[in-house]
């Protein structure tokens, strides 16, 4: 089968981790697979085009970088897609985002060979489709599959596709990369954190929104009676000090948060320096990464009910899934941070739910599925793809 995943952000963030991980996967089980996306802006060193040329991805095709869908700027754009869809003969056009999703619905299109590109889209949050009337089009009888970040997420979108393909399922995670391994003391001791310390750890964009708030005032009840509790805090924003340093310091938790930043290559050494693993509120990759990698290190986890947390989090049984207030937090954290046993079989169970639900082959066989679905359906319709095509 041959494959165009289309992005039109540059950016390596939300999205751009899992789609990089469905590719590889995709061409491990004998796909034709090819990346169209925006390059970087001069002087930015983190980007999905040097991840993918990292990974043995170079695109293929260079978007521009803009926002937005604007019909007569995003023609070149159009025209430059349609040409590489016809002299590739791609059976299918993946796309991740609004802009991305709509210049795909027009080169498919506007193709001219006798073939036919099907449009598949990823939506990427845990929520109900938009209703609009442009929106039901766009999602409706304009793409060919849709994909959703869970399973839950494609059932409570499957009447807005009217009887059209949808599926849902669990994002993929590097497996081998977040093997289960004790944490690195010398990692912990640069950290600041010595063998006593019981940590408590989020990877997140820091931003108002994803209820800084709620982690810290959980995290001030915690202390009071685990006077050894650290929150270790994974990530960066552009609002980091007003949305946590300085509430941390007004708290009285200084002494009590890390500020990790922004890691890569000791990014997994990292995530491992923590004993449970929280999320509170998803960010723009509904499949939820961060969650998923720390399942696969065997670290349970505490969750809000917010997404995809509930589907992803097995409550009782890979970790807790709790009410968004800060004394349930904190009470959640107590439970497992006392409890080194409980903590252990948690973890297993969540790496052995990692290994059955959240790896690469797995995710890319069952979009590999929707795609043949949609494919199937044309073929029926307008009988036109010939026996022994990748459709058959």
């Amino acid at each position: 089968m041959r494959i165009l995943q289309l992005t039109s952000d540059w950016k390596w963030t939300g999205p751009a981790a899992p789609m990089l991980e469905l590719l590889l996967a995709q061409r491990a089980r004998g796909h034709g697979v090819e990346l169209a996306c925006p390059a970087p802006p001069p002087g930015e060193e983190i980007s999905l085009w040097r991840a993918a040329r990292a990974a043995g991805a170079e695109p293929v095709l260079e978007v521009s970088r803009a926002r937005g869908v604007i019909w007569w700027r995003d023609t070149p754009d159009v025209e430059r897609l349609r040409a590489l869809l016809e002299a590739g003969d791609y059976d299918v056009i993946h796309a991740w985002h609004t802009r991305d999703h709509v210049l795909a619905v027009r080169a498919a299109a506007e193709r001219r060979r006798g073939g036919r590109t099907r449009v598949a889209r990823t939506h990427p949050g845990a929520s109900k489709l938009p209703r609009w009337p442009w929106a039901r089009w766009l999602f409706g009888p304009a793409t060919d599959a849709l994909f959703c970040v869970s399973p839950g997420t494609a059932r409570a979108n499957a009447r807005a596709r009217r009887g059209r393909p949808i599926a849902g399922a669990f994002g993929a995670v590097d497996l081998a990369r977040f093997a289960p391994r004790p944490p690195d003391a010398a990692l912990r001791g640069a950290l600041g954190l010595v063998p006593e310390d019981r940590v408590v750890g989020i990877v997140a964009r820091v931003q108002p929104r994803r209820r800084f708030d709620l982690l810290l005032a959980a995290m001030a009840r915690l202390v009071r009676i685990e006077p050894r509790a650290r929150l270790l805090v994974v990530g960066r924003g552009t609002r980091f000090d007003e949305t946590v340093r300085e509430p941390a310091l007004r708290m009285g938790l200084a002494d009590r948060v890390v500020f990790a930043g922004y890691r890569s290559d000791d990014y997994a050494d990292v995530l491992r320096s923590s004993d449970i693993f929280t999320l509170l509120v998803p960010g723009s990759d509904g499949t939820c990464r961060a969650l998923l990698e720390a399942a696969a290190c065997g670290i349970p986890a505490v969750t809000t009910r917010r997404g995809a947390f509930p589907e992803i989090v097995a409550h009782g049984e890979t970790g807790l899934v709790v009410e968004e207030e800060p004394e349930a937090l904190a009470r959640a954290w107590r439970a497992l941070l006392a409890d080194e046993g409980r903590r252990a079989a948690l973890g297993a169970a969540a790496r052995q739910r990692a290994e059955a639900l959240f790896s690469p082959g797995r995710l890319a066989e069952q979009v590999e599925q929707l795609y043949r679905e949609a494919g199937a359906g044309w073929r029926a319709s307008a009988g036109v793809r010939k026996r022994g095509s990748p459709w058959s």
